[in-house]
């Protein structure tokens, strides 16, 4: 992901981390609903997106203060980095 076009967060990230299953983790708990996943490149939860009416991916990486996350969607390879609001294709 070395590119010095992208932020430094973004090229930080060395492995892919990837959805264990394709659901809100907090979202199943809570009986909510999602419109698109993500997964944190920190820690590897997978959770809704910003699109989603409780956007659980945002809430996390703000309090937790982890920068990057990818989409968990089917045919979609991006990193999207919060601190930055910058986006990368992998």
């Amino acid at each position: 992901m070395e590119d010095q076009n992208i932020c430094s967060h973004i090229s930080a990230v060395k492995t892919l981390k990837t959805e264990k299953e394709h659901v809100c983790e907090v979202c199943v708990k809570e009986g909510s609903d999602w419109v698109h996943l993500r997964t944190c490149q920190t820690c590897g939860k997978t959770l809704c997106c910003d699109s989603s009416p409780k956007q659980h991916m945002s809430h996390h990486c703000k309090a937790e203060k982890h920068p990057v996350v990818i989409s968990s969607e089917p045919g979609e390879r991006w990193l999207y980095c919060y601190v930055d609001d910058e986006v990368a294709e992998y």
